[in-house]
């Protein structure tokens, strides 16, 4: 007998990076839903237009999720705006491709506070209210390259394998409280950040449209392995099983081993130099070369 499915009509659901792209298609299907959406986004007025394009009382808010406090005003602004969050949906996040010898400290800073630190925020400040109410749900957006190394993305693989590795603990932490745990894993999508990447043989890229509807149905009926599309489930457990040797062989004979290396980066020119600027606490790959050089900091003590 199929599960029931849970009824989603008024509950209220945040969205990290939900002015565009993934975030944007997602709160619009929650929406459509029943759902109340809150965005976040670190580019305010981006979030505010894609709410009122929304409609239906949904609210866009400024956020910069490597910022605790940033963080921590977003959710209180939603709570009094709106009421107890019951779904939080973590899905800023960012993705700088290039050899890993050639990757600047502050590129590597840069994904490390947005991926994981703006996952790890989000669950922090919103998961003891939903015990606490024994009812909740939480959605990390990671990737298939969280189960996967590929040339060219070291930090941004190991970033994802974070959220993965963060989104099982917690869930093992988590029953039997009422509060349920999803990890989304996507193949490239045709966003800005999956801009420029070639298709594998085996899996074509997804549409933002495609992650939405899989969140949607995880939350009607929870589940923790989301994997869009969701042939990449019995890939993935082909794989695993699998010794390295053949493994890689696989890989390189579907062309994945190749899926970012071979990124077309005069596509993703924009994307890139927008990624540069997308943690304003941390500073641009630009400003960390000349500190570097002149030997200067402004940090203080």
């Amino acid at each position: 007998m199929a599960k029931q499915e849970r009824n989603l009509v008024g509950q209220i659901v945040a969205i990290t990076g939900g002015a565009r792209g993934i975030g944007k298609s997602t709160a619009q299907t929650l929406s459509r839903a029943g759902m109340k959406v809150a965005i976040g986004d670190l580019d305010g007025p981006l979030a505010a237009q894609t709410a009122e394009e929304i409609g239906a009382g949904t609210i866009g808010l400024q956020l910069d999720v490597t910022d605790f406090d940033s963080f921590s005003a977003f959710v209180t602004s939603v709570q009094e705006q709106m009421g107890p969050i019951d779904v939080i949906i973590n899905n800023a996040g960012i993705m700088q491709l290039g050899p890993y010898l050639d990757e600047d400290m502050a590129t590597t800073k840069r994904m490390i506070d947005i991926n994981i630190y703006g996952v790890d925020y989000g669950c922090r400040l919103t998961i003891p209210s939903m015990v606490a109410r024994g009812h909740g749900h939480v959605v990390n957006i990671a990737s298939a390259a969280g189960k996967a190394g590929y040339a060219h993305g070291a930090t941004y693989c190991g970033t994802k394998h974070y959220v993965v590795g963060m989104s099982e603990a917690i869930r093992s932490e988590l029953r039997g409280t009422g509060v349920e745990v999803s990890c989304v894993m996507p193949v490239a999508v045709q966003t800005e950040l999956g801009g420029g990447l070639a298709e594998t043989r085996a899996v074509k890229q997804a549409l933002p449209q495609d992650v939405a509807d899989e969140i949607l149905s995880a939350l009607k009926q929870p589940r923790f392995d989301v994997f869009v599309p969701r042939s990449v489930g019995p890939l993935n457990q082909v794989m695993s099983v699998m010794g390295r040797g053949p493994r890689e062989a696989l890989g390189r004979a579907l062309k994945a081993d190749k899926v970012l290396s071979t990124a077309d980066h005069s596509v993703r020119k924009d994307y890139e130099l927008r990624a540069t600027r997308s943690a304003p606490a941390i500073g641009s790959g630009d400003e960390e070369k000349k500190k570097s050089k002149s030997g200067k900091s402004d940090k203080s003590d």
